[in-house]
């Protein structure tokens, strides 16, 4: 079964990066869907149905604390898991996308694997390597 993805940063070359990772991580990967603020992805959101989003923090216009927050006011939207992926990794912030309903969190840098196996628990598979 393939996985739909929603990557969301407001830095191009971040995404590509993400996507790179996803590429080599051995996902079964559909389609991958890009948005460069939580509004744009908030708009693809009503428009494509996404397995997973992985989202920034710091961007303009809806910054990843308030994208997490929309998803989790929606009924549809707050099942689909996300996972923060930030260069913040302060405890404040880690616990504050948390709470406001985000289900994992990655530091940058980050590696590969690291990210694999996250993107793994939260989408109930196992890849073998």
């Amino acid at each position: 079964m393939a996985f739909d993805v929603l990557i969301v940063d407001d830095s191009p070359a971040m995404r590509a990066f993400i996507e790179r990772v996803i590429d080599i991580s051995g996902l079964d990967v559909g389609k991958r869907l890009e948005a460069s603020n939580g509004q744009e992805a908030l708009d693809l959101l009503h428009r494509h149905w996404i397995d997973i989003i992985l989202t920034d923090v710091n961007m303009p216009v809806m910054n990843g604390e308030q994208f997490v927050a929309r998803l989790a006011e929606d009924e549809v939207l707050r099942s689909i898991p996300v996972l923060v992926v930030s260069t913040d990794g302060s405890e404040h912030r880690v616990h504050r996308m948390m709470s406001l309903g985000a289900r994992a969190y990655v530091k940058k840098p980050f590696s590969p694997e690291q990210l694999r196996k996250t993107m793994e628990q939260l989408l109930g598979v196992e890849v073998e390597q």
